[in-house]
């Protein structure tokens, strides 16, 4: 029987660009630059598929923690393949502790989701009750996702603006929630920022990112610069 870990490693070395890997090092500070291989995302999907047809792959998503960022990544998209409810919200909640970066956080968006979002609401509360910083983000994440079109319910922007930490990667998904949220719920967001209802920092980065957006009329963005905080 070979070692899984041992094979999954070969085939992501064959991948490596160290072009790449220069780009990304520099995007996530918080990840030290000998655990990144340096693997494009289009190569990491492409992978994850294959592996996910293999019978051998369920021990591979087992042994955490995994020595590189790109087994993270592939990690985060094997679970995206798959198709049970249930068993996505498992792998996630089994890998959640194990993600150190933001950028492994963001790109994990399982595909059953979308046709289970009452089911997921309790998930994403639980997820942003938590005291991990990549859990919570994933949690805020998945409500900016799922729950800012059709989905939406005024109550779920006091979910996230009774978060209050000190930890940064927190802070800037909060912040790019309510940029997200103000270019599609403009009439029930702005009062959170006309009341400073934000954290100071997360409220002037919302309104950073939030006019940078083209989603933004001229009108909104020139009420927002307005009321940035000094």
């Amino acid at each position: 029987m070979h070692d899984i870990k041992t094979s999954v490693q070969a085939r992501l070395f064959a991948l490596q660009d160290l072009k790449y890997k220069d780009f990304q090092c520099k995007l996530i500070p918080t990840v030290a630059p000998e655990r990144v291989i340096g693997v494009r995302t289009p190569e990491l999907r492409k992978l994850a598929k294959e592996l996910f047809k293999e019978p051998e792959t369920a021990r591979f998503l087992k042994q955490l923690p995994h020595q590189y960022y790109d087994e993270n990544n592939l990690h985060g998209f094997v679970i995206e393949q798959i198709k049970d409810y249930n068993t996505a919200v498992a792998a996630i909640d089994a890998f959640l502790p194990y993600v150190d970066n933001w950028a492994t956080c963001d790109l994990i968006s399982p595909k059953v989701f979308r046709k289970h979002r009452p089911e997921l609401l309790k998930e994403i509360q639980r997820w942003m009750a938590s005291d991990r910083t990549y859990t919570i983000r994933f949690g805020i994440e998945m409500l900016m996702t799922h729950f800012l079109d059709e989905n939406f319910a005024p109550e779920h922007l006091a979910l996230v603006a009774g978060i209050h930490t000190e930890e940064y990667y927190v802070n800037m998904m909060i912040a790019w929630y309510f940029a997200t949220a103000l270019a599609k719920q403009w009439d029930a967001v702005i009062p959170y920022i006309r009341q400073n209802r934000l954290d100071k920092w997360v409220h002037n980065k919302a309104i950073q990112k939030a006019v940078e957006s083209y989603r933004i009329t001229d009108a909104q963005k020139a009420e927002l610069r307005t009321l940035r905080v000094k």
